[in-house]
């Protein structure tokens, strides 16, 4: 069975089905056992659904608001 640390790095080939079906079942098999895991499955996918909807070309205001919000983030430190 997988370790933890072993399931971590495996987890883009997991997203990107690019794992032999060996490794799906053996991810499988430790995801049935961790929670941890699952949850830590579960963030990544979300993380990877929402990067997904991001535009792609950049956005004046978004990288205005990035500086604006950097800024007061050096002021405050």
């Amino acid at each position: 069975m997988l370790s933890c640390k072993e399931l971590v790095a495996h987890s883009s080939d997991l997203l990107d089905s690019q794992l032999s079906l060996r490794q799906r079942l053996a991810v499988r098999a430790h995801l049935a056992m961790c929670l941890r895991c699952r949850r830590f499955i579960k963030q990544m996918r979300l993380t990877q659904a929402v990067l997904r909807q991001l535009p792609q070309e950049p956005i004046a205001e978004l990288d205005a608001l990035a500086a604006k919000l950097a800024e007061l983030r050096r002021k405050s430190s």
